[in-house]
């Protein structure tokens, strides 16, 4: 489903799964066959949602498949509800708590939950926000209330505490929705949104704050090719990370280490940084000494986590030991330290210099391949690469040096 479908999906179903479930507990202290109606429509809701997770529905490019369930559904409630209303005997009997019927009900409702928990768990695993940590509890909350409204009956004190977990499950998500709604978001990233990685390199100040994204725009003031570079490398090391299926706080740290791997030039003097020409041995030695700097900066701050740090560090090493600033064996140098480097080396021999042309795609594919396998190719392809080259201004050949 396009992006578009996806956020015209997200509150419209929301909506309807949610004005399921209040009707449903003004119902249940009624009693009455009228609370069969309010649990067919809470399950109806919460399965359009459930819709929205399978592969081959996120690849409409309409919403129509999915809203037209909506719409008779709405109908069909209407319908039922107007005639069990003047006809209370064609609506069935509530199921028997701790029945059959009930029992089922309470495995489709524990499958359909977990597949929105599992959703909305990785949303935060990629994100760190307080507000997709509310989804998740509440989902968790929704999941609870499950047993005890199937199983007890509401003379029993199980009820009133699984009604009461629905009530707070719902304010936390309605209300984590809402949030993404008044920042200016059109779905919920928990719910539908189908949140990937490199959206967090997109967005880095919506999902990281402002202290990255004041490092991002120092870098940019210091040398724009630098920061786009460092854009670049940040994008295509995630969507790697992806592509390799590295889990969502690994993927994270991929996109903040990719972000600040080069953050320590900042502190390189502007006459080596910038220099439009082959840099020296003694302005290299100056050079090679920005991922110290990275990582002095980033410690200073304060915030980051050791693999962040670790990546900073790292991204300049080679497998064969010659890397800097440590000459770390290949054996201590992680997956995702391989991941960032192979990116950054690539970005670097895919820029034109002043003093140099670019590589061809084939060329640098060919150098990297024993690193990446097939996985860095297909994300290449997928960009439609064969790829033209930029121009930066950067004086700075450290991966070409390494590589070469």
């Amino acid at each position: 489903m396009s992006r578009l479908a996806r956020r015209q999906l997200a509150p419209v179903a929301l909506l309807f799964a949610v004005g399921a479930v209040i009707p449903g507990l003004a119902l249940h202290l009624y009693g009455g066959k009228t609370v069969m109606l309010a649990g067919i429509v809470q399950f109806a809701g919460i399965g359009i949602l459930v819709l929205s997770t399978i592969p081959a529905l996120r690849r409409l490019h309409t919403i129509w498949p999915l809203v037209a369930p909506q719409i008779v559904g709405v109908a069909a409630v209407r319908t039922l509800g107007g005639l069990g209303m003047a006809m209370p005997t064609l609506l069935p009997k509530v199921p028997t708590p701790g029945g059959t019927a009930a029992l089922i009900t309470l495995g489709f409702g524990s499958v359909f939950f977990a597949l929105l928990l599992a959703r909305a768990l990785k949303t935060y695993l990629l994100t760190r926000r307080r507000a997709d940590l509310a989804v998740v509890v509440g989902l968790a909350w929704l999941t609870l209330a499950l047993p005890p409204a199937v199983a007890t009956t509401w003379m029993q004190l199980g009820w009133w505490i699984g009604h009461f977990l629905e009530v707070l499950g719902i304010a936390l998500v309605v209300g984590a929705v809402c949030l993404d709604l008044r920042r200016g978001r059109t779905s919920s990233l928990q719910l539908a949104g189908d949140l990937r990685a490199a959206e967090l390199v997109a967005e880095e100040e919506a999902f990281f704050g402002a202290r990255i994204r004041a490092l991002m725009v120092k870098l940019g003031e210091k040398d724009d090719y630098t920061e786009g570079h460092t854009r670049r490398v940040a994008l295509r090391a995630v969507q790697l990370g992806e592509e390799l299926r590295l889990p969502p706080s690994r993927l994270r740290g991929l996109a903040i280490g990719g972000l600040l791997h080069d953050i320590g030039k900042l502190t390189v003097p502007d006459g080596i940084l910038k220099k439009p020409a082959k840099l020296s041995d003694e302005e290299f030695v100056v050079i090679r000494r920005h991922t110290l700097w990275s990582v002095e900066l980033l410690g200073e701050l304060g915030g980051f986590d050791a693999s962040v740090q670790r990546l900073v560090l790292d991204h300049y090493e080679r497998l064969d030991g010659g890397g800097y600033p440590h000459r770390k064996p290949a054996v201590e140098l992680g997956l995702d330290t391989r991941i960032l480097r192979t990116c950054d080396v690539y970005d670097a021999l895919m820029t034109t210099r002043v003093y140099r042309e670019a590589w061809p795609h084939e060329w640098a594919i060919a150098l990297l391949r024993s690193e990446t396998g097939a996985a860095f190719e297909r994300v290449l392809r997928r960009e439609g690469l064969h790829p033209a080259p930029c121009r930066g201004s950067s004086a700075e050949d450290g991966p070409l040096q390494a590589a070469a």
